[in-house]
């Protein structure tokens, strides 16, 4: 999957997050609480 370097709508840099994100995943994490922990809480962002 290609995810994009940065927010479409703010600008906030998010390609950094997406190894951390599988790994949360992984973790049996849930994709919003995932997303909470790596600080993506902008309905853009996310």
């Amino acid at each position: 999957m290609i995810i994009p370097i940065r927010c479409f709508t703010c600008g906030k840099v998010i390609g950094n997050k997406w190894e951390a994100y599988i790994e949360l995943l992984r973790c049996e994490y849930t994709e919003g609480d995932a997303l909470d922990v790596l600080g993506l809480k902008r309905y853009c962002c996310r």
